[in-house]
């Protein structure tokens, strides 16, 4: 049995969605297919495919193992042209999960010039704010922004993520500007909720104790985005990351507030398994992004005037020296 030519075969078929087409892709007999697949299913020991008189259907372990075929013949390829007169050339696919906010405002561009460094990488690109199973659904890496704790999986920090509370000036010509976080109790309040406890904003002050501010939000929504023109609008006070805000408040759209305080100090993470190989495809990325977003982010430049959220800034950049570590489940912002 050649393992090799099974799981190609294999992914063959999934991809053209049947033997006969899978047949016709690969100049083949059908039969030669059909027996592949027998072979491949036979050595597993379990089903590829729920088959019908009409259609394959991938079973639970089909799908697991079509995603970790696909990755292994991505990293033949790679190997091949690695030692073929293409050396140096990055050949093959990379499906990242990314955040919804950061990956559109921020990632597209980087991906974009990234890609012009290697134009024999494809992506595969999931926006989403939840959080993936990166071995279960067949990431290559993720884009987290989060505070992470440890565990078996790789995270290399990529840039420090720092909130900012900002209204807009007619909504605080309207009801007054807060001096304290007490204050924020008789304001509108915007508010991510896919974060948990979300109906608190947690501060620190000037001496790094706590302090926990209850507030009744006016409006909930699942993307900064929203929440962030939501403000503009005047529509009330709203805790976001500066990568969010950044521009609103450059134009003067948005002002900073109660920016003598400190908010939960986050990172953006590039995570990816532990495994035994790690592709060139997937080192070269990390690497173009980590040295991308070196140093102090251009999204905090709107708050060079303050000293304090410069002081925040340098903060997180320096509240973890290491340039990796393990990874478990995390809050997300």
């Amino acid at each position: 049995m050649d393992r090799f030519e099974n799981m190609s075969a294999f992914v063959r078929v999934v991809e053209a969605g049947s033997i006969s087409g899978a047949a016709d892709r690969m100049d083949v007999a059908k039969s030669v297919v059909s027996r592949r697949l027998k072979e491949l299913e036979e050595h597993l020991g379990v089903e590829l495919f729920h088959r019908t008189t009409r259609q394959m259907n991938l079973t639970d372990s089909g799908r697991a193992f079509y995603q970790q075929s696909v990755r292994i013949l991505a990293d033949i390829l790679e190997a091949e042209h690695a030692t073929s007169q293409f050396h140096g050339a990055l050949k093959g696919s990379l499906k990242v999960a990314v955040p919804l906010s950061f990956g559109l405002m921020h990632l597209g561009p980087a991906i974009s010039a990234f890609l012009q460094t290697h134009p024999g990488i494809g992506f595969d690109l999931d926006f989403n704010d939840r959080q993936v199973d990166i071995l279960a659904e067949g990431f290559d890496l993720a884009i987290r922004i989060a505070s992470l704790p440890d565990s078996s999986l790789i995270a290399r920090r990529l840039a420090p993520i720092q909130a900012v509370m900002c209204a807009s000036p007619a909504y605080l010509e309207r009801n007054g500007t807060p001096q304290s976080p007490g204050e924020l109790t008789k304001h509108q309040c915007l508010v991510y909720n896919l974060i948990s406890n979300s109906e608190n904003w947690n501060l620190h002050d000037t001496e790094g104790q706590l302090i926990k501010t209850k507030i009744t939000p006016y409006l909930k929504a699942s993307n900064g985005e929203f929440l962030r023109d939501a403000a503009v609008d005047g529509l009330g006070i709203v805790l976001m990351p500066t990568f969010i805000v950044y521009k609103a408040i450059e134009s003067g759209a948005l002002i900073p507030l109660l920016t003598e305080y400190q908010f939960s100090q986050l990172a953006a993470y590039a995570i990816y398994p532990q495994t035994r190989h790690l592709s060139q495809r997937v080192r070269a990325f990390v690497d173009f992004l980590v040295n991308r977003f070196e140093g102090l982010p251009y999204w905090d430049l709107c708050l060079q005037d303050d000293k304090h959220a410069l002081k925040s800034a340098d903060s997180i950049m320096l509240q973890d020296n290491s340039d990796q570590f393990n990874y478990t489940n995390s809050e997300e912002s």
